[in-house]
């Protein structure tokens, strides 16, 4: 890191991939004395890179980064150290580093709390250009990301900055409404457990709010009051490949694939397609297709779609999004998947036995079937334990259901319809019998 770029990186959820020479602390502390000894970022000072954006008239790029996670350093020191396309992009933006959530403004700053990566372009007034950064599996970014895709992200962010006059009517939709608090810190299941900021004084890793601490807070709130937490916070920020759009991560929103039969295909849209807005949004990457979907409404909505084709030719798509549309996105694989294992599954993480598997194990189609993979042994994850349910058993019913065909969906019934301290039966197949254990309903 020789040259210094103007980058705004928001460093988030100090999750650990940390070598073993090296404790979590060392790797915040380290990274903290990197950025600021080389002056490489402004670190830690959101209201000064506004400032500087408004004097200097640049945008601002927001990256949200896992520290100290191996992975994403990998990915960030090829962002500013080695790529040739990228780096002089970047010089034409404004640079920062928040180095957690602590203090975030939730009213600006919404994005998919589950990953550990993602990018905001925005104007120094604070209006967002695009988001840059998904994933849909827990450790594989393939297919999601990549760095050309970033590149072209970012250069259509500086496209939109020289005709910011133009299009800041069409960006309004970018910024979310108001959230339940302004702040993290403030959420009920948060407050007087951290502050504002973190503390260097002391233990700065576990003053630290992780991303994935907000959406559970959100989530928090009504399950405390034993309410169903709503669809939208159980299925956020959908991936196009649920409703049937395959996108490549090379490119700022061009169709790889669309999945025959499905959601996208009835719309009209075709491999190769380059999206060029939804709802009039114009798009930057996949996440800002997922920004869109977000907040379509989960009872049904219709997303208008500007899209391009192979030969120039731009056609309108009026795209239905069904009752029920948001369910087919996977919620398993996301870090909120281990409260709702805790909340309804006593602890066990599921996952659904292949044809083969079933036709050995004699189980009907239509019968839901999901094997145990682990089993927790300690606190509200040990439930399911203590109740005798062990690993490699079978569930074939859960609370009276027998058509939850994968986790994602009985997470997703057991959340919408079980109580903290309602009791359950989980039928099950062990070693070709089955039996029936009951657990108990988790807040």
């Amino acid at each position: 890191m020789k040259n210094p770029l103007n980058l705004i990186v928001l460093s988030l959820c100090f999750s650990s991939l940390a070598a073993e020479a090296q404790t979590r602390e060392e790797k915040v502390r380290d990274d903290r004395e990197r950025v600021v000894s080389t002056g490489f970022w402004i670190y830690n000072d959101l209201p000064k890179a506004f400032a500087k954006a408004k004097s200097t008239g640049k945008p601002i790029v927001v990256a949200l980064r896992c520290i100290p996670c191996e992975e994403c350093v990998k990915l960030d020191d090829d962002l500013v150290d080695t790529d040739p396309t990228i780096r002089p992009l970047l010089e034409q933006f404004v640079c920062v580093r928040v180095v957690s959530t602590n203090g975030l403004d939730l009213s600006l700053f919404q994005y998919d709390t589950d990953q550990s990566f993602a990018m905001f372009m925005l104007n120094a007034d604070r209006t967002i250009y695009g988001r840059f950064g998904t994933r849909s599996h827990r450790t594989e970014w393939v297919g999601d990301v990549s760095l050309p895709g970033l590149a072209k992200a970012l250069q259509g962010a500086l496209d939109l900055h020289k005709d910011f006059d133009k299009v800041k009517s069409r960006l309004a939709g970018k910024t979310g409404a108001a959230l339940e608090y302004p702040s993290p810190e403030k959420y009920p299941s948060l407050k007087g457990k951290f502050t504002d900021r973190l503390n260097y004084q002391g233990d700065v890793v576990k003053s630290c709010i992780h991303c994935h601490q907000i959406g559970d807070a959100r989530r928090d709130i009504y399950r405390s009051q034993k309410q169903p937490i709503p669809t939208k916070l159980l299925f956020p920020f959908p991936h196009p490949r649920s409703v049937g759009l395959i996108m490549d991560p090379n490119e700022r929103a061009t169709v790889k694939e669309v999945v025959a039969g499905s959601l996208a295909a009835k719309a009209g849209f075709q491999t190769a397609d380059q999206i060029e807005s939804l709802d009039e949004q114009p798009l930057l990457s996949i996440a800002d297709i997922q920004w869109v979907l977000n907040d379509a409404e989960p009872a049904g909505d219709v997303v208008m779609a500007q899209v391009r084709g192979t030969d120039g030719t731009v056609r309108k798509i009026e795209w239905h999004l069904p009752e029920g549309w948001r369910q087919a996105d996977d919620i398993a694989w996301r870090v909120s998947s281990w409260g709702y294992r805790r909340m309804v599954t006593g602890g066990m993480k599921l996952a659904a036995l292949s044809a083969e598997e079933r036709t050995a194990a004699n189980i009907p189609p239509g019968q839901m079937a999901l094997r145990v993979e682990h089993v927790g042994k300690y606190g509200q994850h040990g439930v399911a334990n203590r109740a005798g349910i062990k690993e490699a058993d079978i569930v074939t019913g859960f609370a009276g259901q027998t058509n939850l065909m994968t986790p994602s969906l009985l997470l997703a019934w057991g959340v919408t319809h079980t109580r903290p301290n309602e009791k359950v039966d989980v039928v099950l197949m062990r070693d070709g019998k089955e039996m029936t254990k009951k657990i108990l309903m988790q807040q």
